[in-house]
């Protein structure tokens, strides 16, 4: 009875031992399944939400923490938010305090991707977050997400369709009358400059940025020298500041999308970060004059 003893406590050790270790090999890969197969992905907004979706395909479970037609930069985490980026498998954000809400509640796991710090990003030192909007720096943090997702085939894809995209724009505004666009909100410094463009914007990195009657009155002027047609604004903040610019320049206005989230009727429609961007660049081709 004492042999039968010894065999069924070393049998207990033995399968508490094997626990362990596949707990640890879980907890090694930064983007480990936490079960049923899928990788638990938590993004902080729309443009790495989506990276994840396309690239992770079915293997993925995608989380977008900013609510549809919210704006990420006010974003506010609930309780359960917090939960969420604790417990999952991958956390995508930019970080250098963009969202620092998220920041916090990520911590500096190896399951969590600061995407600002991508090799080879060359970011603006202003702290411009708004690198999506390059779709040369948004291969390369695809590239990164797909790293993290062991998804090769599906990362190629991916950015192949930014190439694409790449060249359309290269070719859509290699050929117009004026080079400078005029925004609501500083959102464009990357996008005009991989594709030679000047940018004026009335606010600043922010939305909510404050403009002075100072900072208008340049705007105006600016837009009067330059004979600009158009002055670009974004769909979800308010158009006030740029339909006082395009009156007093005598110039209409137009969207421009710095796509940092989708309203949930324009997700219904099946919009995505590639049909905004399209969007985008027929608005700019209209607004410059390109032909």
């Amino acid at each position: 009875m004492a042999f039968v003893g010894y065999r069924l406590v070393r049998t207990r050790i033995i399968l508490i031992l094997l626990g362990w270790a596949l707990l640890a090999s879980g907890c090694g890969s930064s983007a480990a399944s936490s079960g049923g197969g899928r990788t638990r992905v938590v993004a902080a907004f729309y443009p790495l939400a989506y990276a994840a979706e396309q690239i992770g395909g079915r293997n993925v479970s995608v989380e977008n923490l900013t609510p549809a037609g919210a704006e990420p930069h006010d974003l506010e985490l609930s309780p359960r938010s917090v939960a969420d980026v604790q417990s999952a498998d991958l956390v995508l954000l930019l970080g250098h305090g963009f969202q620092k809400q998220v920041e916090s509640a990520a911590g500096h796991g190896k399951h969590v991707l600061l995407l600002l710090d991508t090799p080879g990003l060359d970011r603006f030192p202003n702290g411009d977050p708004h690198v999506w909007l390059d779709p040369e720096r948004y291969e390369l943090i695809a590239r990164r997400i797909g790293a993290a997702l062991h998804r090769p085939a599906a990362t190629k894809a991916f950015m192949r369709k930014l190439a694409v995209l790449d060249r359309e724009y290269a070719r859509g505004l290699a050929h117009c009358e004026r080079r400078g666009i005029i925004t609501s909100h500083q959102a464009f410094a990357y996008l005009a400059q991989r594709y030679h463009l000047s940018q004026v914007a009335i606010t600043g990195l922010t939305p909510e940025s404050e403009a002075t009657p100072q900072d208008l009155q340049h705007v105006i002027d600016v837009a009067r020298r330059t004979r600009a047609t158009t002055v670009f604004f974004e769909r979800l903040v308010s158009p006030r500041l740029a339909d006082t610019v395009a009156r007093e320049a005598g110039a209409k206005t137009a969207v421009l999308d710095p796509i940092e989230g989708l309203t949930k009727s324009r997700q219904a429609r099946g919009e995505n970060y590639f049909t905004l961007m399209r969007e985008n660049l027929a608005a700019l081709r209209r607004g410059l004059g390109c032909h």
